[in-house]
């Protein structure tokens, strides 16, 4: 059997036994038949599918090599790898050959991209004005609520529903929130008065009992409110303020903590408000940061002009 059948075979497999989407298909036979090609070059021959079990580490490093010239990025050699990987562990189970020497191969490191944060002017917009677009009163100070906590107090998505009717934030309260976050793990994050009193006209308003123990924020039947109504009403607002396409819940929380930095926050302050495990994760924000400078620098800099 030819290499090229071989393909086929795994190509065929991952539409009937995996359902592949035929994008998906599409860039499966792309990087698996690309890296054909490549060998068919590199040793000098078209290869079988008993040749696939004996080429080595150096084989498949020559051809990350050969991407990496052509100018490919590390996450789509990255996808690459992984297809051909996949493909690999089905010649092994479906008669071999079994390659051992693409086990040894790293994975190319792929940088986190920096997290897409709003602008202040398309934040503050957002925060005072998405209380303004649901018919129903209750369900404008609810999305008014909502958007204040993800964005004053840095939280997940996910935290902000999950709180509880007995956490709310409210005035006259404890001047902090305690917020459940990922890996059951709890901070305590300070809450501002605009934010209690935001949450406080939502109860005040909410037609729909809550006992202690309930979610607190909730649809328009009464049921919790669940992460797809959030991103509707956030895709409401985008439409109704020209906003970016990217004004989601969680550009919420990463406007949050670059607006900190940019303000001469301290990044370990900031790691413990978003909860992060990682400094190395937060420090993502300082190169928001350092973009956002370097566009003011671009914008007014008399020498600026033309430069990259």
């Amino acid at each position: 059997m030819t290499a090229e059948q071989a393909l086929a075979a795994f190509l065929d497999w991952l539409a009937a036994e995996r359902r592949a989407a035929p994008a998906t298909l599409t860039a499966y036979r792309n990087d698996i038949g690309g890296f054909l090609v490549f060998l068919t070059r590199h040793l000098g021959a078209t290869p079988d599918r008993a040749a696939l079990g004996t080429l080595t580490a150096a084989d498949f490093r020559a051809w990350l090599a050969a991407r990496a010239t052509d100018g490919v990025t590390n996450a789509t050699r990255a996808r690459g790898l992984a297809a051909i990987r996949s493909f690999f562990r089905f010649l092994a189970r479906s008669g071999g050959p079994d390659c051992p020497a693409i086990r040894l191969l790293a994975t190319p490191k792929v940088r986190a991209p920096a997290p897409r944060a709003l602008s202040r002017i398309d934040a503050g917009t957002l925060a005072a004005q998405a209380g303004t677009l649901a018919d129903e009163p209750w369900i404008a100070a609810r999305d008014a609520a909502l958007v204040l906590l993800l964005y004053g107090c840095g939280l997940r998505a996910a935290e902000a529903l999950g709180m509880r009717r007995r956490d709310a934030p409210l005035p006259g309260g404890t001047t902090s929130l305690r917020v459940h976050g990922k890996g059951s793990k709890e901070r305590d994050v300070p809450v501002l008065p605009v934010v209690r009193e935001a949450v406080a006209e939502y109860l005040r308003l909410c037609p729909h009992p809550l006992a202690p123990d309930s979610q607190l924020f909730r649809g328009a039947r009464g049921g919790p409110l669940n992460d797809r109504l959030l991103r509707l009403a956030l895709q409401r607002a985008r439409a109704a303020f020209g906003l970016p396409d990217h004004a989601s819940p969680h550009a919420l929380r990463h406007s949050f903590a670059t607006h900190l930095l940019h303000a001469g926050a301290d990044l370990r302050a900031i790691q413990d408000l978003l909860g992060h495990a990682s400094l190395s994760t937060t420090q993502r924000y300082t190169a928001v940061d350092e973009a956002q400078v370097m566009s003011v620098w671009k914008r007014a800099h008399p020498r600026a002009a033309g430069r990259a």
